[in-house]
């Protein structure tokens, strides 16, 4: 959402911007914050990103952020925003490699999480390294002059995002044990071991690898 609203700050009066979300209660939440920024320059489309149905070379710029590294097929949805930008035009993406996280000292409770969200994505066909192939899929794509600038963050004690893979396992918890993963009992084990050490003011938490790609569609010859 608040992607919208930067967009739109772009734009300008005479630009237009179209948001995609195949969730409907994603799409009520985004209009309702279209509504209450007065953004009508912004429209949110109900709609799979890998089918938008949206006309081909319609928009300047198509971009995504943290959106490939949660859905199954994100190779689809790089086609299909090269498929709306125009020659000339632009393609920006902003994914995580999800299963860089690391903290110092290095602690066993979180290699094991990262694991076993590693493997749960990928039985969902969902790739949580798909930060380090946007490149490669941008290129393959068929766009041109792709750049690159990855980022990692210190997240220091009191930091909202400091124990952000606690919270990714507690969204994944009921699909962990359905995918008979791991037993409750260690789940609860490992969260309490990682929680403590993370709790640590002396426990230095980085985050995932964050990648910024970027590329242009080719002029027309």
């Amino acid at each position: 959402q608040g992607c919208l609203g930067l967009l739109a700050g772009r734009v300008g009066a005479n630009g237009r911007v179209v948001g995609v979300e195949r969730s409907a209660e994603q799409v009520q939440r985004a209009r309702r914050f279209v509504a209450d920024c007065h953004l009508a320059n912004v429209e949110v489309l109900h709609a799979d990103g890998r089918g938008t149905g949206l006309p081909e070379q319609s928009f300047d710029l198509a971009t995504a952020r943290l959106v490939l590294v949660n859905v199954p097929q994100p190779q689809g949805l790089v086609q299909e925003m090269v498929r709306l930008v125009r020659p000339g035009g632009a393609v920006a993406l902003h994914e995580a490699e999800s299963s860089t996280q690391r903290c110092d000292p290095p602690h066993p409770a979180q290699t094991r999480l990262l694991a076993l969200l590693n493997t749960s994505a990928a039985m969902d066909g969902i790739d949580r390294t798909i930060g380090s192939k946007l490149p490669r899929l941008m290129r393959e794509a068929g766009l041109v002059d792709v750049r690159v600038q990855p980022r990692v963050h210190a997240y220091p004690l009191g930091h909202g995002r400091r124990m952000l893979l606690l919270d990714f396992v507690e969204n994944a918890r009921a699909r962990l044990f359905e995918q008979q993963l791991i037993r409750e009992a260690e789940l609860t084990e490992l969260t309490a071991l990682l929680k403590r050490h993370l709790e640590d003011p002396e426990t230095l938490v980085l985050s995932s690898v964050f990648v910024q790609a970027w590329g242009r569609m080719p002029e027309r010859t």
